[in-house]
């Protein structure tokens, strides 16, 4: 595309789709940064079923050595071991010493085990070969390892192209089409790509596993301005030479050339991250079919009169050589006096000031004072504009003003209602050719368009003396030349913005050029009628209001750039011959799909004359091909197949930054030229910033390859990469200065999984993206533990075990398996909810809950013991159970994990009848009533607070071994429950506790005991009496029931207060009437527990 947005995350963007400067951007939520952090810190206790460390735990950057290396290695190591030996006497007597080199040692061991490189061994495109789990690299989770070969197997096998019924309709559960975003052919992917894709590819995958006939469209974008521009760089850089040097052909065949190598990866990053993309109808904008679709496209707006040729200002950048629209320039605020940073330039300029002056009046020894901020601009002064009703001016009007520096020109003082009587001096400086005020008083007045500046942004030959000089270098002569004429009279500092190149960094100069426009208000006046209506909807509700206003003052679009890499337009100059012809003259220009019908029109309009055809030079807008991307990609202007049941497409997913760019003019565009919608729903994602909150910019060094974060890349390598790219020399050390702080040991090995989940994550439809590496890291610990988990699974599963036909009940399920198939039913429904309603944050919480608190710390946990102490019944009811339970989990977060739960899934037996090839074809499990048990969890949940607060007062009162444990109950059904789970309880609770004694409510409190409620319906005693400091424990204890009556309180204030009562829905008042008895029931253990202590003092 024409900017370096990333379709979602600019390089410069400086707001997300919240207000203006309205908070900082949302952390990720405090519950899943404490889960991140126990999953990477956890090594021991409920849900670790396996011994070993995570394959990624070696230092960040780690090089993997050679086999060389390695026995180099071994060979230090056995040297160095020798040495410890003869100085073992010496270390006993120095246990420091001692300490830090058995530390050394054990750093040298985990080298000497360090992991050679994963070799593939499976042929390119077969299925994955499986190896066993008790290879040395998959015994603990090694990304490179697990997420090999799966890919090129799903691409060969056309797992990624939309399957049709055999008529070729689409399949009866519907269709999902995503076209890409295409990314700017310019280079890496940044973590912009890879929020949008991973975003993407998660609703891709889910509808693909829904059953729907489902295409995700890749391609890639020309990207004139940007493309073009880092190419010149390049060639500057490496040759010292310019495109004016090769000539246009050469040019673009140079970047032809450096396209394809950046092209390709481009397309192996999306690869690596996993993306289910067809390849087989990847798109480029200059491909044959989309060039077509261009000229196609402007060819009948030409001839119907909506694009049209006009001589007006345009932005014109100098650095870069041609014009550019609004949206690509960029204003910054300035308070005041300020020095710039210019292209060109060696020392900065000044800028934020207004500089006022004296122009002579012809005839008289009058003067008149006017004011600007760019003062070179005064050798384009052609007028002066008073207010009609200034008295002060009245008699100079109609009157010339000399110019002091140009002989011979004479500027009108004229009358006009736009001068401010109160601003300034109420005299007002016209430069019609300069200024988009201006032009306008330029043309009321017929006053003359002096053009100053050549397209380099030197004095052209208007400027009198100053001809050939730098435009801002004569800022300063000029005010120095003005005092010399003794009409300089004063400088000051001028609030102001200045329009800066979102490329180059240029200063925009206004310019009058004859361009191609396109008239927008019709067409932005039906994009605004499609949404307003609910054909299309736009998510979060921010950007939809931000359509809203910039259609609704929208103005018209230059299309031309000058520019050598791009679609040229296709419209032709009739010279002709014995006339000068006008190049601004809408009427010499004829467009065609070809140079002969461009003849043919010419030929129609001119009878009789004598003409020759020239092609103009000029190439498109990169967005104006962009706007036809959803229909062009499908074949369009062909009456094609897939344009036919493909389109409208379903979901445009992209940032926010881009909407008035591209996605306005792709729903413009699509519904002149196709006559529909290009997609039934805009999904605007944040944009990623550092962790500091930062905007992403290469000179900060803080942009991040997402290459680099699947793969781990060390410091020295993140330095290594800047120096390739185009930075000037200070902003690499700028940027090197930046990786040594952000990065000290590199960036981790992640792999491609954690990085989508943590993206997905991220997404929580609020204020912009605070990218941390540490919590992405984080994820990659929970890619361990699912494999852990499955490891363990997979190894108490028989050879011969062969599952049930379904995962229905069987009626012979304990209370934990109805508990844990619940969990996973609500999981499925919530997880298809969330994806649904676009609340992916929410999605990855559900799946992370359902895996970690779920599946892995309660429910393997507690099916050890059924499996290895129950009857044959109860064993295999418990293997069934968590077969169902682990298949439907890893298809539950394939979306988000594509590679992992590939490894994972293949290794699973398959239900009789199952043929699936591969998870990503499976059925997306969907919430099932028959599985829907709320007194199973009701009461499971009680089994697992029991065990919970056995093992919190164990853990507080320091008991290791022979604990004697009461559970008493306060009402039937929880009594119930607790005597026939009393088994589950006591293995939950883990092995010191030797007895569990269940009693009722109507019992005396037990001897001796420290006491935990768990809820109103129970509490859990834990026996003490003689082996803990009594009078300690009463003072834990006053201090805990203080905690707790101040909550009683708080909570009791709470649900008296009126307003609450009103307002609040009757469920969340019984859900806090329950916390209040919980807190009360506390209170009263915590009374009993000091009674129970005062007590044992008198014994």
């Amino acid at each position: 595309m024409a900017t370096n947005s990333g379709r979602g995350n600019p390089i410069n963007a400086s707001e997300g789709p919240s207000k203006v400067g309205e908070g900082a951007p949302p952390p990720v939520p405090a519950d899943v940064k404490g889960a991140v952090k126990e999953a990477a810190g956890q090594s021991d206790g409920p849900g670790v079923h396996a011994q070993g460390q995570d394959a990624g735990a070696a230092p960040a950057g780690a090089k993997v050595k050679t086999e060389k290396e390695l026995e180099k290695e071994r060979k230090k190591a056995e040297k160095a071991a020798k040495f410890e030996q003869k100085k073992a006497k010496a270390a006993a007597q120095a246990p420091a010493a001692s300490k830090n080199k058995e530390k050394k040692a054990k750093a040298q061991k985990a080298e000497e085990e360090a992991l050679p490189s994963y070799v593939e061994e499976t042929p390119a495109g077969e299925k994955k070969q499986l190896r066993s789990l008790d290879d040395p690299q998959l015994k603990a989770y090694n990304p490179i390892a697990v997420e090999s070969a799966w890919y090129e197997w799903w691409e060969k096998s056309g797992f990624f192209k939309p399957e049709f019924t055999p008529d070729g309709k689409v399949k009866e559960e519907g269709s999902f089409v995503i076209v890409i975003p295409p990314p700017n052919v310019t280079g890496a992917l940044h973590m912009g790509h890879a929020l949008g894709n991973s975003l993407q590819d998660v609703m891709i995958r889910w509808n693909r596993m829904h059953g729907k006939t489902t295409l995700w469209l890749p391609g890639c974008d020309h990207a004139g301005i940007s493309t073009q521009s880092v190419v010149e760089n390049m060639l500057w850089r490496r040759q010292g030479k310019t495109r004016h040097d090769l000539g246009r052909k050469k040019f673009v065949e140079t970047v032809w050339e450096w396209k394809e190598d950046y092209h390709k990866r481009i397309n192996n990053a999306q690869r690596k991250m996993g993306g289910s993309t067809d390849w087989s109808r990847e798109a480029f904008t200059m491909d044959k079919n989309l060039s077509a679709a261009v000229t196609e496209t402007f060819v009948k707006l030409h001839e119907e009169g909506t694009i049209y040729r006009a001589n007006r200002l345009v932005n014109w950048c100098t650095k870069l050589n041609t014009a550019l629209s609004n949206l690509e320039v960029v204003n910054k605020e300035l308070a005041g006096r300020t020095l710039l940073d210019v292209p060109g330039y060696d020392k900065k300029v000044e800028f934020g000031i207004i500089v006022h002056f004296k122009y002579p009046i012809e005839g008289t020894e009058e003067t008149i004072e006017v004011a600007t901020t760019r003062p070179e601009t005064m050798l384009g002064d052609t007028g002066i504009a008073v207010h009609p009703k200034d008295e002060r001016y009245k008699h100079l009007v109609g009157k010339n003003a000399i110019h002091p520096f140009i002989p011979g020109r004479l500027l009108p003082i004229v009358a006009d209602d736009y001068v401010d009587l109160e601003f300034g001096t109420g005299a007002v400086k016209i430069t019609p050719a300069h200024d988009p005020n201006d032009f306008a008083l330029g043309q009321r007045h017929n006053l003359k368009f002096i053009n100053i500046l050549t397209d380099d942004g030197l004095m052209n030959e208007n400027a009198g003396p100053y001809k050939g000089q730098k435009r801002f270098d004569v800022r300063y002569s000029i005010q120095a030349d003005l005092k010399e004429r003794g009409l300089y009279v004063d400088k000051k500092d001028n609030p102001m913005k200045v329009p800066l190149c979102e490329k180059s960094k240029d200063i925009i100069e206004p310019i009058m050029k004859p361009q191609w426009w396109m008239r927008m208000k019709d067409l932005a006046a039906e994009a605004i009628k499609v949404v307003k209506n609910g054909e299309i909807k736009i998510k979060p509700e921010t950007a939809e209001k931000s359509y809203y206003r910039w259609m609704e003052d929208i103005n018209d679009w230059c299309l031309s750039r000058q520019l050598w890499w791009g679609h040229q337009c296709p419209v032709y100059f009739a010279n002709v011959e014995g006339e000068a012809g006008d190049r601004a003259d809408d009427k010499l220009w004829f467009s065609g799909r070809t140079e002969e019908e461009a003849q043919a029109k010419a030929e129609k309009a001119l009878p009789g004359k004598k003409f020759t055809l020239e092609r103009d030079e000029d190439v498109l807008d990169t967005w104006f091909s962009s706007g036809l991307w959803p229909f062009s990609t499908l074949g369009w202007p062909n009456k094609t197949h897939d344009l036919q049941t493909l389109y409208p497409t379903s979901v445009l997913e992209t940032g926010w930054d881009i909407l008035f760019f591209w996605i306005a003019r792709m729903i413009m565009l699509g519904l002149k030229m196709v006559g529909e919608i290009p997609f039934r729903e805009v999904y605007c994602h944040s944009l990623v910033r550092d962790s500091e909150g930062r905007k992403m910019s290469k000179s900060l060094g803080n942009v991040i390859d997402p290459l680099d974060v699947i793969s781990g890349i060390p410091l020295e390598k993140l330095h290594e990469k800047l120096a390739l790219g185009n930075l000037h020399p200070s902003e690499v050390e700028k940027a090197t200065k930046y990786q040594k702080t952000a990065f000290p040991d590199g960036i981790p090995q992640c792999g491609a999984d954690a990085l989508r989940f943590c993206m997905v994550n991220y997404t929580t439809g609020g204020g912009d993206i605070n990218f941390d590496i540490k919590v992405m890291h984080g994820y990659r610990k929970f890619c361990n533990k699912i494999y852990q988990a499955t490891k363990y699974v997979l190894s108490k599963i028989d050879q011969d075990f062969i599952p049930q036909k379904t995962g229905k009940l069987t009626g012979k399920e304990s209370l934990a398996e109805k508990w844990i198939l619940h969990k996973m039913n609500t999981a499925a429904k919530e997880i298809n909810e969330s994806i649904a309603d676009r609340e992916f944050n929410k999605s990855t919480l559900t799946v992370y809950q359902y895996w970690y608190n779920h599946l892995c710390d309660v429910y393997i946990e507690n099916s050890k013991a059924l499996i290895q102490d129950g009857t044959a019944d109860e064993k295999r009811s418990a293997v069934d159970t968590l077969y169902t339970a682990l298949d439907n989990a890893l298809r539950l977060i394939h979306p988000f994990m594509p590679f992992l739960t590939e490894e994972l899934w293949q290794r699973l037996p398959r239900r009789p009848g199952d043929e699936t090839p591969s998870i990503m074809l499976a059925r997306y499990p969907t919430y099932d009533p028959e599985l829907d048990d709320p007194a199973a969890e009701a009461a499971y949940e009680l089994v697992q607070g029991c065990s919970k607060g056995i093992r919190s007062l164990m853990a507080e009162y320091a008991l290791k071994d022979e604990a004697k444990v009461f559970v008493q109950t306060y009402d039937e059904t929880a009594h119930q429950t607790a005597v026939d789970q009393v088994q589950s309880i006591k293995s939950l609770s883990g092995k010191g506790v030797t007895d569990i004694e269940v009693i009722s409510g109507s019992q005396p409190r037990p001897a001796g005991c420290v006491a935990f409620p768990v809820s109103s319906s129970a509490a859990v005693f834990l026996h003490v009496k003689g082996r803990v400091d009594i009078d300690d424990e009463i003072s834990k204890a006053n201090k805990k029931l203080e905690k707790t009556r101040l909550a009683i309180a708080k909570q009791s204030k709470l649900l008296s207060d009126p307003g609450y009562q009103q307002k609040v829905t009757a469920a969340i008042q019984e859900a806090d009437k329950k916390r209040l008895a919980d807190f009360e029931s506390e209170a009263k253990g915590f009374e009993g527990t000091i009674k129970q202590f005062e007590a044992l003092k008198l014994e």
